[in-house]
């Protein structure tokens, strides 16, 4: 191989030429003031430096700490490879293809990168890839001659990037170490069982964004509030990683206790949005709360900044639940509202969070009518109906945000099931038959409903104190209600009166007030709560033997 011919082509020797042209040219004929005298005298003095073109290639090559070889035709045959190559991998004979003497190269795929840039003319680079040594090298491959002559070769050129590419990778598993850390925190915050409500099917599936993602603050949760009414609740804290995951917990948190309250939904939000705001002022929420009550046949939810609830009803009509919408939690100054939405036997209502439905490439609005679509012909159990929507919005594992879905059937019951839910209610007229009359309705009632001796009596007894209560210290209208699932008994007496009960201890002399004690003694639950239109509803549950 003559070095001579092939140094003139190496990469940035033409440059460096130019250079050493322009450096001698006569002082004479530079432009006054280009360079101070004193350099000049300097420069004059100093011996002259030797010229690139007299440099021996191979010791220039040699002494390259960098790895270097030299090959030429088309099937890439060794010219050259210099100290720091052999030291790597060891000698390797010049004449010889490089797919034969070079074997690491083609384990690394650079041979058809050499065939490209002896195509094209042009440079290549191949980024931080471990070779047989265990060390990291970044490949640049560079022609040095020209298009068409017979000899022409590439300059491989490997910088070591070991270093690079190991802090690079203790960098990844860093990342990959607090994902994993916010997607356990985040899935140990979610439920880790939905309750089960008497009237509602319920499933829900959680799945976080893709590897390259950070984890977010999608939540859901089901509450069962008592008297047969079950609370629902789906969110998105804005951010990613462990923070929003641990905002997402308390925000949860303080759903539960503050649902614990039967408060309605829009105050709920309420104050959600003022403790948003105490946790981080710079954080916000999007968040739907809605509660279901079977006796009512509908859905009663507020919205704070979040997606619209969507109801298939029991003929297959999907409609949004779009308004009233708030600001998302954490703006404070809102006065949020409720509004509510039917969901009738045989209806399935669907709450989810924007990662189902918002594309990069598409309207928001687009989404979601897909997802109606979706919605429209999707059939089966709350899990079936889960699995199907989010696999008609194409979410994948590599999917590029959280995805949480949160499915609610009310199923229509027909047959002995029907017969397993029943109710039955009387309008209390007030003076001083209406006790008598309340005990002989509910005794009638539980009889015809042929429960146990036991649990007949514990009912009417509960019965009595209620509606005593409700005379003694309420206003018209009052009503009785009993209702039976397939689980519980739920006796429940409303009223005019906004002034809420509470359990007490009655003094020995006392006349009055042992009647909330009695029924809380004596029932599985208990609990009271205000009715929208004014007024209270007091309820207690018994819970049924099971065969």
């Amino acid at each position: 191989m003559n070095f001579t011919r092939w140094s003139a082509r190496l990469p940035g020797t033409q440059r460096r030429a130019a250079a050493r042209t322009e450096s001698a040219v006569s002082p004479d004929r530079r432009g006054d003031g280009s360079v101070p005298a004193a350099r000049a005298e300097r420069s004059a003095d100093a011996p002259p430096a030797p010229a690139v073109d007299v440099l021996p290639a191979r010791d220039v090559l040699d002494r390259v700490p960098a790895l270097v070889a030299l090959v030429h035709g088309p099937d890439h045959r060794i010219g050259y490879v210099n100290d720091a190559y052999t030291t790597a991998f060891g000698t390797r004979p010049t004449g010889v293809p490089a797919r034969d003497a070079l074997p690491e190269l083609a384990e690394l795929g650079l041979l058809p990168l050499l065939d490209q840039v002896l195509r094209s003319g042009r440079p290549r680079t191949l980024k931080s890839r471990k070779a047989v040594d265990g060390r990291s090298y970044t490949f640049t491959c560079t022609p040095v001659a020209e298009d068409g002559d017979r000899d022409a070769g590439v300059l491989v050129f490997a910088t070591d990037v070991t270093d690079h590419a190991e802090a690079a990778e203790r960098l990844r598993a860093a990342e990959r170490r607090q994902r994993e850390t916010a997607v356990t925190l985040q899935r140990s915050l979610l439920p880790q069982e939905l309750e089960q409500p008497d009237d509602l099917r319920i499933a829900a599936t959680y799945q976080p964004g893709g590897t390259e993602a950070a984890v977010g603050g999608d939540w859901y949760d089901v509450i069962t509030l008592g008297g047969g009414r079950t609370a629902l609740v789906i969110g998105d804290v804005m951010g990613r990683g462990v923070r929003a995951a641990a905002v997402m917990g308390q925000l949860r948190t303080a759903v539960r206790a503050y649902a614990r309250l039967d408060l309605p939904p829009h105050e709920v939000l309420q104050l959600l949005d003022g403790l948003a705001a105490e946790i981080d002022a710079n954080q916000i929420a999007t968040c739907v709360y809605a509660i279901h009550d079977p006796n009512e046949g509908r859905l009663v939810y507020a919205s704070a900044g979040h997606l619209p609830i969507l109801v298939r009803d029991e003929n297959g009509v999907v409609s949004r639940a779009d308004e009233p919408t708030g600001p998302p939690l954490g703006t404070g100054g809102w006065i949020h509202s409720s509004g509510c939405v039917a969901l009738h036997p045989g209806a399935t209502a669907v709450l989810y969070t924007d990662g189902l439905v918002e594309r990069r490439d598409a309207d928001l609005d687009e989404g979601i009518a897909a997802l109606e679509g979706a919605l429209a012909g999707a059939t089966g159990t709350p899990q079936v109906v889960c699995d199907r929507l989010v696999r008609s919005a194409g979410v994948t594992a590599d999917h590029d945000d959280d995805v949480a879905v949160l499915v609610l059937q009310h199923p229509a019951r027909t047959g002995p099931d029907g017969d397993l839910f029943r109710n039955a209610a009387l309008e209390l007229l007030g003076g001083v038959e209406a006790a008598p009359r309340a005990r002989a309705f509910a005794s009638g009632v539980l009889t015809s409903w042929r429960f146990p001796a036991e649990l007949h009596d514990l009912g009417v007894l509960a019965t009595s104190e209620l509606v005593a209560n409700s005379l003694q210290h309420g206003i018209p209208p009052m009503r009785l209600r009993l209702r039976r699932t397939d689980r519980r008994l739920i006796i429940e007496v409303t009223d005019g009166d906004d002034h809420l009960p509470r359990r007490r201890r009655a003094e020995p002399g006392d006349e009055s007030g042992r009647g909330i004690a009695i029924v809380a003694t004596i029932a599985s639950s208990w609990g009271c709560r205000r009715t929208p239109g004014g007024g209270k509803a007091v309820w207690c549950e018994f819970v049924l033997p099971q065969e």
